[in-house]
């Protein structure tokens, strides 16, 4: 059938609707014909059987000839051949009733597809024709099109944001469940991102464009699901390989079935002929072949509705094989927005924020308050996330933070710059110390260490080569995180890891009360990919999760990159295989689900499918079964298995 050769083919409302007259057509006319030939009036009942034909093969005639014209065999030609041969030894209604139910079975995929198809293109009718872009202080209607990156649009309640940007002016709530699958509305303020095709619920919200209208992050899903068709399952690709080899063999096939026996046995030629145009119909592999796609386009299509974005049938394949998930900590395990929690200074100085230790011994006498001067400043160059927390720290406080004269970052140490005349290094204890000749090193860092608050990842400062102070920095752990954990142990993941650049101290504060079965810390991102590796070898094959950006490396090696929170982020859209839009760790589990269950269906369909045609070959063989029952054999498995898959539709998110 033209959907088992070419699922994905574009505009299936008009093929459904061009498909569904032509079944029409042809239905009508092999009734009416069926009954004149009933009231004995047999010339007026092959004219209009002649019409059934001409109304239920037309399609399939050109697909059949663009298949031919590139060398290739495909069901479409065994079932006109089928038809044709049914005419041949006068069998004019049974050959229209078979060209009536392939083209029923056609057009009821091509509607099947289509809903999976409607699901998606849902999310490009969020996206208005026309915006209020403010100019001068008031708002003018505008086409959409006519914006370009740094324009203001206004954003009532009610309306969807049209384009990606940030907050400029304005505050509201905003549902981003068409992106992330998370029900529950974002607030936004000034500075806040914001995403094409998500609903403003509540204030107003002037926003400044950062992407053209046609790159926007609702863009980027759609085209990201709609490429998703052309990566196939492995199953699906090696059926799609020998696909036009079987039907010359189903041909050549028929075509002994019909010299064997009336050049050897004797059998009529009209007999022999009969019983190999049934086989011909019933061997047709159709029902084999649409059930991967069918399953793959269902769960894909599923997925996506709750921000998860499978790039194709191998990527959604590959995670039912996953035993063991590593996360990273940072943004993952964690909310991703450190805070300063506590500092401990070698001097007499209290502490800054929450308990910690009051140590002295040095000579170098630093408050507080200069000390986070300098370290924000130093930071507030640096995209670290550990920077963000020193920068707000020090705006929380209200403290002035110069510019630094010069900046330099060392990727997986830390920073050093000049500022007001002072070199400030921050970064990793054996990075910082070692450009530091205080004599109270060692007993300094013994005592920070006795008092450090669990929990907390240590960031070391210097002061022109001096060491002076530890900064506790703390991210508390993801909400929900205890919950996602036991769903995914419930999908079958046998073995949690967390990776991470955090001393190992603070990972095992983290995981201490996580289901979490091993710890690496200390790791570059070459590290996590060694791990990774050790974790295939272990456990086999193996999932990452990461923030898709500094994770891309571990991304890119493992068996299946899990994106988590990705929403506008375009490297995690180009490094993962698969893309959670949100921030909710429980979508990882609803994506392993579903890629279960679409294995599963898989296999049933193949199952199914295999057993059907194998017995219906069998009675055709045998002479037990004529060319209409055969048809509605072979048309009603295909059917069947294309309902099957698009079950998946229907899978909602479970806990």
């Amino acid at each position: 059938m033209a959907s088992c050769c070419d699922p994905y083919e574009d505009r299936y409302e008009e093929r459904w609707r061009r498909g569904a007259l032509s079944t029409l057509t042809c239905g009508i006319a092999w009734l009416a014909g069926f009954a004149l030939a009933s009231l004995g009036m047999p010339e007026a009942s092959l004219a209009l059987l002649l019409l059934a034909y001409v109304a239920g093969g037309w399609e399939a005639s050109g697909r059949a000839y663009a298949a031919v014209r590139q060398a290739t065999l495909d069901v479409d030609l065994l079932m006109l051949l089928a038809a044709a041969g049914a005419g041949v030894v006068g069998h004019w209604l049974e050959g229209a009733a078979l060209l009536f139910l392939f083209s029923l079975g056609n057009s009821l995929e091509n509607y099947a597809f289509g809903r999976t198809r409607r699901s998606i293109r849902a999310l490009m009718e969020l996206r208005p024709d026309e915006v209020s872009r403010v100019e001068d202080g008031k708002a003018r209607t505008v086409p959409l099109d006519s914006l370009a990156p740094g324009d203001i649009v206004r954003v009532q309640p009610g309306e969807r944001v049209p384009v990606d940007g940030r907050v400029v002016d304005g505050r509201s709530h905003v549902d981003e469940s068409t992106l992330t699958g998370e029900p529950i509305p974002v607030s936004k303020e000034v500075g806040s991102p914001v995403y094409a095709g998500s609903l403003n619920t509540s204030g107003s919200l002037d926003v400044r464009m950062t992407s053209a209208a046609d790159d926007t992050t609702l863009a980027r899903v759609i085209r990201l699901v709609e490429s998703a068709r052309e990566t196939r399952a492995p199953t699906q690709s090696w059926i799609e390989a020998v696909e036009s080899r079987y039907a010359a063999g189903v041909i050549v096939a028929s075509l002994a079935a019909v010299l064997l026996p009336w050049l050897l046995l004797g059998w009529a030629f009209d007999d022999a002929f009969y019983r190999a145009m049934t086989l011909l119909v019933v061997a047709s592999p159709c029902a084999l072949v649409i059930s991967i796609p069918a399953t793959i386009v269902a769960a894909v299509s599923n997925g996506a509705r709750h921000g998860v974005l499978f790039k194709g049938g191998a990527s959604l394949d590959a995670l039912a094989d996953v035993r063991v998930i590593a996360f990273d900590k940072t943004g993952t395990l964690t909310v991703g927005r450190p805070e300063l929690a506590g500092v401990a200074i070698l001097s007499a100085a209290h502490a800054l924020a929450g308990p910690g230790p009051q140590l002295a011994g040095t000579d170098t006498v630093a408050d507080e308050e200069r000390l986070l001067r300098l370290v924000a400043s130093a930071e507030s160059r640096s995209e670290h996330p550990l920077a963000g927390a020193l920068v707000r720290a020090a705006s929380d406080r209200d403290l002035d933070v110069p510019d630094p004269e010069s900046f330099q970052s060392t990727p997986g140490q830390g920073v050093e710059a000049i500022v007001e005349g002072t070199r400030v290094r921050v970064g990793r204890p054996s990075w910082v110390t070692a450009a530091s000749d205080t004599p109270a090193l060692g007993r300094g860092l013994e005592a920070i260490a006795e008092h450090r608050t669990p929990g907390t990842t240590p960031v070391y400062v210097s002061l022109d080569g001096q060491f002076e102070a530890v900064l506790g920095i703390a991210d508390a752990p993801r909400p929900g995180l205890q919950h996602a954990l036991a769903h995914l142990r419930r999908q079958g993941i046998r073995h949690f890891a967390m990776l991470t650049g955090d001393d190992r101290g603070t990972a095992e504060a983290i995981s201490s009360d996580l289901d979490i079965d091993e710890v690496y810390a200390e790791l570059l991102p070459d590290g996590k990919a060694e791990v990774l590796e050790k974790l295939r070898q272990q456990h086999g094959p193996v999932a990452m999760v990461g923030d898709g950006v500094n994770d891309a490396p571990a991304l890119a090696v493992a068996d299946v990159g899990i994106a988590l929170g990705a929403a506008g982020t375009d490297v995690a859209l180009e490094t993962a295989d698969i893309v959670v839009m949100g921030e909710d760790l429980d979508q990882i589990g609803h994506a392993v689900r579903l890629s279960r269950r679409a294995r599963r269906i898989v296999r049933q369909n193949l199952f199914f499918s295999v057993t059907v045609m194998v017995g219906l070959v069998a009675l055709a063989l045998a002479g037990q079964i004529g060319l209409t029952a055969g048809v509605i054999g072979h048309e009603g498995s295909t059917i069947i298995v294309v309902f099957n898959g698009l079950r998946l539709l229907a899978d909602g998110r479970g806990g």
